[in-house]
């Protein structure tokens, strides 16, 4: 059996069809149906029922198809593999994380991980459905909270647990709090990121179990706009308590939530039976390391 008696085969699978095949493959429609033949003769079955016009894959067929996929990803591991052997320091990194993650995460981090590793080409991009994404192989890792019942494919790396705070201006009477319920909330004006938002969901899930409703007349998708109307007194919000211990925004204050305090653990992802090249162990040490440097000045551990 040959790796492309094996392509021949799936090619004809995608299409259901020898001719489109044939063309897909650069190849004669005669040479791939011999190709098969061969290689139904060494299986000792036939691959395709043949109806007039129409083909169809037996259960033979059907059993090679899922272990011919399996095997293409295993030669493509390998190639892969070598590949990044020969660059050792180049190769291009693709990274899910969720929205918002980019102010705290990867602004400051990007750019010194470029000066460190410059022939590394990588690409960030905001989504909430990082999980879905990595697990689909779009991303090759993905910066999200722990899932729930996670796919026995995909590997978690814990970076660190986070708690929201309330973000208020600080002549506030409530910025010389150093703690406030959370049910006091529904008695402030909130600025809040979109309903989409993961930190938005996180909020609402607790409003929602506490059976309180908070008033949010402005909604943003940026953290600048948010921290602007938060700064002019327009209302409080919600944000990651290292985020603001990081940024320390003027005029703005973090008071403690409790009873609940809200928060989420936050992790990297990645598939366990895809090849992880140089590029993305770098990111993933830098990224820890960063994290680490960033806990030091906030006074925090990792969790």
């Amino acid at each position: 059996m040959e790796l492309r008696q094996l392509e021949y085969f799936a090619a004809i699978c995608k299409e259901m069809h020898f001719s489109r095949a044939a063309e897909n493959l650069c190849t004669t429609q005669s040479n791939l149906s011999q190709q098969i033949k061969f290689l139904e003769s060494e299986l000792g079955l036939p691959l395709f029922d043949r109806i007039g016009k129409r083909i169809a894959l037996t259960d033979a067929g059907k059993i090679l198809l899922e272990h011919s996929q399996s095997i293409f990803e295993h030669v493509d591991y390998a190639k892969r593999a070598i590949s990044d052997l020969k660059k050792m320091e180049g190769g291009m990194l693709d990274i899910g994380i969720l929205p918002g993650d980019g102010d705290l995460l990867f602004d400051a981090l990007l750019i010194d991980f470029h000066k460190n590793y410059p022939k590394l080409s990588i690409s960030v991009t905001e989504t909430m459905d990082v999980y879905e994404q990595v697990l689909n192989g779009i991303r090759d890792l993905g910066v999200t909270t722990v899932p729930v019942k996670p796919d026995e494919r995909i590997s978690i790396i814990p970076l660190f647990h986070e708690e929201f705070a309330l973000a208020i201006r600080s002549d506030h009477p409530l910025a010389k709090s150093k703690t406030i319920p959370f049910d006091q909330l529904q008695q402030l004006r909130m600025v809040m990121f979109g309903a989409e938002h993961q930190m938005t969901k996180v909020i609402q899930s607790y409003c929602h179990e506490r059976g309180i409703v908070i008033d949010t007349p402005i909604v943003t998708s940026t953290l600048s706009t948010l921290l602007s109307l938060v700064n002019q007194g327009i209302g409080a919000s919600i944000l990651p308590r290292m985020l603001l211990d990081y940024m320390n925004p003027e005029n703005i204050v973090a008071v403690k939530l409790l009873n609940p305090t809200p928060s989420q653990d936050i992790c990297i992802i990645y598939r366990t039976d895809k090849f992880m090249g140089q590029a993305a162990k770098l990111f993933i040490q830098e990224l820890q390391s960063f994290l680490q440097s960033v806990m030091n000045h906030t006074g925090r551990s990792l969790g």
